[in-house]
């Protein structure tokens, strides 16, 4: 088992470096995108946003689950290479007729939108949008041989071509009194790093097969299609917030600029509870081939509770470390005018630990193919998430979109460990996660009485109280230690 699980964490490393280091970079965008010589309005930011809201959903309609459908039906397959060819294919149709209706009714979708006259912006997204879904089953099979270092290279390379063309565009011929000109540079440079992921990999794509077995493609169709319901509901959950922040606050008859403006200010605050969502991708990478690696494994289910143990510390630590240096990391938003959001990282950030807590446990209904459940919990929780914000963001704007998002990312984590319990029993420690769990937010709140009573509010820096919160993140760090050690009592 240990040696198992020290393959997860090597895997999980060498992801993690692309996940990680990709992360950051982009990352590091954000002071450049809020600064005053570049987008001093949150407004002209809020578009950028908007426009990648859309694009989760949209990789998700277009990679069609398939990732998951490849790794699935290569194991046990005799003929691999079928497998992988048959994969591609399906994506490369499905995006192929998508990109031509794109451009068909580029107009309508930009009105639509609320883009009208910009519907530049909508062909450029579809075309990342596209080359992103094609390039995504070739790196699967990467993935999938363990070629974890090409991955990275791969991932490297594409992550740096955007930031460097966003850092040479927007700093060397970026006009600030014509902000739509960005958003564009900003597209192009994206679609540039696309493009360089399907050259790294065209020799994985040169070895596709350009023969179709329907009856293959029929089964990675029905085995994929519960978790591109599951996906989509999924990214409902992770970005329709925006939307329907921008669409509800305009036509509950604010300005335009203004409900732009409050998806601006959200996203740049909702980028600080990214350390935990780094975690995740770097983690989801590695673990999805390696929990399916094991299904025969006797000692499966001893690995996959020992993984999610460790898991939920890591995640809760992140989550304080974030929460109670605040004060600190707010300076990578470089406009003031955005902080006023800052009450809602630590809300996302809670939401991220439940959120990652789910991934961990969905692998049951994808381990014993019953994905029909994976998208039954999905669409429970998006359908949760329009409830919630199309109820209260017209009253509490971003606020509600942050409590949205903890409060479904909470549901689904409780109803996907009861249905795994019930169809694929895995028995997980759940007193040590409710101690791992409460302990974080029980510090957290601590933290928060201090600050309040010492009249701080979340933006403000105290050396005093920084030393006292991070005090209380090592008590936790050596408690955890102690635990997983078994030198404390597991009550």
């Amino acid at each position: 088992m240990n040696s198992s699980i020290k393959r997860l964490l090597g895997q999980t490393a060498i992801y993690g470096l692309s996940s990680i280091v990709g992360r950051l970079l982009n990352y590091l965008l954000v002071p450049l995108y809020t600064n005053e010589a570049i987008f001093k309005n949150p407004a002209d930011y809020g578009v950028v946003s908007d426009l990648y809201a859309w694009v989760a959903f949209l990789i998700v309609f277009l990679s069609f689950g398939m990732e998951t459908a490849f790794f699935r039906f290569l194991q046990g397959s005799d003929d691999k290479e079928k497998v992988f060819s048959n994969s591609f294919l399906t994506v490369l149709g499905i995006n192929i007729f998508f990109y031509l209706g794109l451009l068909y009714f580029n107009n309508d979708i930009a009105s639509l939108m609320l883009y009208e006259g910009h519907n530049e912006y909508i062909v450029l997204l579809g075309a990342i949008v596209c080359i992103d879904a094609v390039a995504a089953i070739p790196l699967a099979r990467l993935r999938s041989e363990e070629r974890a270092l090409r991955f990275t290279v791969v991932q490297l390379s594409s992550i740096g071509v955007n930031v460097g063309l966003n850092l040479i565009l927007l700093l060397g011929f970026f006009n600030p009194a014509r902000p739509e000109e960005g958003i564009l540079f900003i597209l192009i440079a994206n679609l540039c790093a696309s493009l360089i992921k399907i050259i790294l990999v065209y020799d994985v794509i040169s070895k596709v097969i350009l023969k179709i077995d329907w009856i293959l493609v029929r089964q990675l169709v029905k085995y994929s299609f519960p978790l591109v319901i599951a996906g989509f509901a999924g990214i409902i959950n992770e970005t329709l917030d925006r939307v329907l922040l921008k669409q509800l606050l305009y036509y509950e008859g604010n300005s335009l600029e203004y409900a732009t403006a409050q998806v601006g200010v959200y996203s740049a605050c909702y980028k600080l509870a990214m350390l935990v969502t780094i975690l995740l991708q770097a983690y989801r990478y590695a673990a999805e081939p390696f929990f399916f690696a094991q299904l025969k494994n006797e000692d499966r289910n001893k690995v996959y509770v020992k993984i999610m143990n460790l898991f939920i510390a890591v995640v809760c630590l992140a989550f304080l470390v974030v929460s109670i240096n605040i004060s600190i990391f707010k300076y990578f938003i470089q406009t003031e005018a955005y902080w006023a959001g800052l009450r809602v990282v630590p809300i996302l950030l809670l939401a991220n630990v439940f959120l990652g807590i789910y991934y961990n446990q969905s692998i049951w209904y994808k381990l014993s193919g019953k994905t029909k459940f994976g998208a039954l919990i999905a669409v429970s929780g998006a359908s949760l998430t329009v409830l919630i914000n199309v109820l209260f963001i017209p009253s509490y704007g971003f606020m509600a979109c942050a409590w949205a998002t903890l409060i479904v990312y909470a549901f689904q984590m409780i109803l996907s460990y009861f249905l795994g319990q019930k169809h694929y029993k895995i028995p997980y420690n759940t007193k040590k996660f409710a101690i791992y769990v409460g302990g974080a937010i029980l510090i957290y709140f601590l933290f928060s009485l201090l600050r309040n009573l010492m009249g701080l509010e979340i933006k403000d820096s105290h050396l005093g109280i920084l030393f006292v919160g991070n005090l209380m993140i090592l008590i936790y760090l050596i408690a955890v230690f102690l635990f997983e050690k078994g030198m404390l009592k597991r009550s």
